[in-house]
């Protein structure tokens, strides 16, 4: 399919997402556990109520995670819209490999160190390459 080659960094962000989902339970559990927190007794609780509990170490990759749902929901749009109007490949593609590699430092320093200027530098990078897709979009559908 000529324009699909977008779908590439859609994957591999698809993948990344859920990484981070086991590295985030991978860490919160046994913190639940040390913190003395019975996860069958919680009733209507929500992730947030564990922040104050759970080192914030742990909470960063819930936060992390959280993020993933957030702007990338675009970038998903936007590369599908390449990949359905064949335009997808060449620029797109090295466009949404960018996205995706930001995305993935963006995760690493939040979840591991989560110094907040080098974080929003890496937003504010990604959220550039993303607004640059959605142009791409745009020209490709109008």
């Amino acid at each position: 399919m000529t324009g699909a080659g977008i779908l590439q960094p859609v994957v591999a962000l698809l993948v990344w997402t859920m990484i981070m989902w086991v590295w985030m339970y991978a860490t919160r559990l046994p913190a639940m556990g040390r913190a003395g927190i019975d996860a069958k007794s919680m009733v209507g609780s929500t992730g947030a109520s564990l922040r104050e509990k759970l080192p914030d170490r742990v909470s960063w990759k819930a936060d992390n995670y959280n993020h993933l749902h957030e702007a990338p929901t675009l970038f998903y749009a936007a590369a599908l819209v390449l990949a359905f109007t064949e335009a997808g490949d060449g620029a797109g593609e090295l466009l949404g490999w960018a996205y995706v590699l930001l995305r993935i430092a963006h995760s690493l320093v939040q979840a591991l160190v989560n110094r907040v200027v080098v974080r929003f530098a890496l937003f504010a990078l990604s959220t550039l390459v993303l607004m640059a897709l959605i142009a791409r979009a745009a020209v490709a559908v109008f």
